[in-house]
């Protein structure tokens, strides 16, 4: 990972209005020089909001956005030190790929052979050397992103803003385009800034990413501490599948708190000041509940469901008043519904969030 020092992109207090509504609520955030950091949250969420102020499409309604230590607050979107790529790519039809790419260049009146030099250093890192002269309507829709991110840091912005590009694209091409901007952004040492609605999006490419609900900021973090240590109900949800349980502090030791739900207890590590006969919600991973034959240590619990991926197997289990979901590695596909098995989990993933953290 890279060593950054300085913040490209500061936010400070920043809010958005749309009339009576509140779409961006007191953001504050550092995003810094060299990274590439993700905005994830669904639908709604102030995410392209965020985004779109940063590029200088919106105004904040209040509080103040920053780049390399310059207010840009009234900067109109040409004078920013920024370029964007959205999910339509909005390239010209009429030009050949070479064409697309040298377009701002030559807005700026930049000298021909250096935009020769730069656009021809830019298809080469993109991997598009060979196609100067094809038509844009020939492209994939792969290769037509790959111009649209070369047309966008040829004119070396400071930071790259990126719109959900990948949304339109299959699976696999998503995949390998997600190989490729991470490839890119590590090649130009740039600061891009990604929103994106997929988790695993943002957690294969992202240095850190920050998850918006509801118009804030919940959590920034790398994708371990937000998968591994969630702040929130909503975060653990979000990142990844989790079993969310409400349940009731009954002892506290030195390192270890013990909780009930269920009927069952909980032991979980000990991070934070909680108290007897308080009440919490924790996450528990599935795949960090571990299964055995019945008789083992931990408790005896009923298989209501077991379904199988492959490389994985998800299983429900039966407690007092609903159903908790193991993961395994599809090692023991000779468990079915209705067995009795032994379930126990490492007190360490049982993570305490908000209200009553460990």
């Amino acid at each position: 990972m890279a060593s950054y020092e300085t913040g490209d992109v500061v936010l400070t207090a920043v809010e958005k209005c749309f009339g009576d509504s509140s779409v961006v609520k007191g953001i504050d955030l550092t995003i810094r020089k060299g990274e590439f950091f993700s905005l994830l949250g669904p639908s709604g969420c102030g995410k392209t909001t965020t985004l779109r102020m940063i590029a200088g499409l919106e105004e904040p309604t209040s509080g103040s956005i920053s780049i390399r230590g310059e207010r840009m607050n009234g900067v109109p979107i040409n004078k920013r030190p920024t370029n964007l790529v959205f999910q339509k790519l909005a390239l010209f039809p009429h030009l050949n790929v070479w064409d697309n790419v040298a377009f701002g260049l030559k807005l700026k009146r930049v000298p021909e052979a250096e935009i020769r030099t730069r656009v021809g250093e830019m298809l080469d890192m993109v991997r598009l050397s060979g196609f100067e002269s094809r038509s844009i309507a020939s492209l994939s829709g792969g290769q037509q992103q790959r111009v649209a991110i070369a047309r966008a840091v040829v004119n070396k912005p400071a930071v790259l803003l990126l719109d959900e590009p990948l949304g339109a694209l299959d699976l696999k091409l998503q995949t390998h385009l997600q190989e490729e901007l991470r490839r890119i952004q590590r090649e130009l040492a740039m600061t891009f800034v990604y929103v994106t609605h997929n988790q695993t999006e943002a957690m294969a490419m992202s240095d850190r990413i920050g998850v918006m609900n509801a118009g804030q900021l919940e959590q920034v973090g790398a994708a371990a501490d937000l998968y591994l240590r969630p702040q929130t109900e909503f975060v653990a949800g979000f990142v990844g599948q989790t079993n969310l349980i409400g349940g009731k502090v009954t002892a506290i030791g030195e390192t270890t708190i013990s909780i009930e739900a269920f009927g069952l207890t909980f032991d979980a590590v000990r991070r934070s000041a909680v108290e007897t006969g308080q009440a919490v919600t924790f996450s528990l991973r599935p795949e960090q509940i571990r299964i055995a034959q019945a008789g083992g240590a931990g408790i005896q619990l009923p298989l209501v469901d077991a379904t199988f991926f492959g490389a994985t197997a998800t299983y429900r289990l039966q407690v007092p008043g609903g159903t908790i979901v193991a993961q395994t590695q599809g090692d023991l596909q000779m468990l079915a519904p209705g067995q009795t098995v032994s379930v126990s989990w490492p007190p360490e993933a049982v993570v305490l969030l908000t209200g009553g953290q460990s």
